[in-house]
């Protein structure tokens, strides 16, 4: 080794070692799932969706699945309903995951909650209602909601059962991943879509993963997370790369307990983390878990 070469090697190293660590670069980072509270609330047996509160910090709507009430209701991390909400003259057909980002009013926060389940592929329409988001007030502990959009849509090609919606909130484009072959493949309705026409939902792309059941952007867009029964995938989206070129990319495994029958996944607001939770399933005990992304 020449004497120029070695010099040129510490310098090197002394720049590695001083340099700032970019937060980017430990964004997959975190940590072992905390149980934060046992699930025993006997209308929330069935929950299927999730979905981080940006009207009521630190507070989560969920909802259960087919054959259910038309509700969603407002939790707080210890699994106590702050607030039920009726959609009104809507059946809860099968209503698989939810959503919380921007929408028409950029000053307001709305809900996206898919009716878009099809565990027979027999429908040949999904449906996902729209409206602003709901805000909890001490002492008013019931809503109905009554003015909310209906976007109406089918997939491109064959009929398939979808457990996955998600939301762009740098684009508001609305992405429904479906579930049961492999590999799974992503559909897209671009914003704006029409709340008065039946839509096709395009297909864009594909996934080399199975049982997808839920998924969710980060507040900021840049990171994905999605839900298969005994994984959690992620993929981050760096600038100047679109959802389609990240999600190309091999994802991460990110760190999972086992859960009964885990459909339901959500970022928190502030990205510190990652919730997820579980049906009741065979009398075995579900949680609210909490994975904290490492400091």
């Amino acid at each position: 080794m020449t004497r120029t070469f070695f010099v040129f090697m510490l310098a090197l190293s002394a720049a590695c070692s001083s340099r700032k660590i970019d937060q980017d670069e430990l964004a997959h980072d975190f940590l072992p799932g905390q149980r934060l509270a046992e699930l025993k609330d006997p209308r929330l047996t069935e929950v299927s969706g999730l979905a981080s509160s940006a009207a009521n910090p630190g507070y989560l709507w969920a909802h259960n699945d087919s054959g259910n009430p038309n509700e969603i209701f407002l939790i707080d991390e210890k699994l106590d309903i702050k607030l039920t909400c009726t959609l009104g003259m809507v059946e809860n057909r099968d209503w698989e995951d939810i959503a919380v980002g921007p929408g028409p009013d950029p000053k307001k926060s709305y809900i996206y909650l898919g009716e878009i389940g099809d565990n027979e592929a027999k429908y040949p329409h999904k449906y996902i209602y729209r409206f602003e988001e709901p805000k909890f007030k001490k002492g008013d502990t019931t809503q109905t909601i009554v003015s909310f959009d209906t976007i109406t849509f089918s997939l491109a090609g064959k009929q398939k059962d979808t457990e996955t919606l998600m939301l762009d909130p740098r684009t508001k484009d609305l992405y429904v991943i479906s579930k049961r072959e492999q590999p799974v493949f992503i559909y897209r309705l671009k914003y704006p879509y029409s709340t008065h026409d039946t839509l096709t939902a395009e297909e864009v792309g594909s996934l080399p993963l199975t049982q997808i059941v839920a998924g969710d952007f980060s507040v900021d867009g840049r990171e994905i997370l999605m839900k298969a029964y005994n994984f959690v995938y992620y993929w981050t989206i760096p600038p100047g790369q679109t959802v389609l070129e990240a999600l190309k990319q091999k994802p991460e495994e990110l760190p999972y307990e086992k859960e009964p029958q885990g459909e339901s996944i959500t970022w928190a607001r502030n990205g510190s983390g990652y919730y997820t939770t579980s049906e009741l399933n065979k009398g075995k005990k579900s949680f609210l878990i909490f994975y904290s992304r490492k400091k």
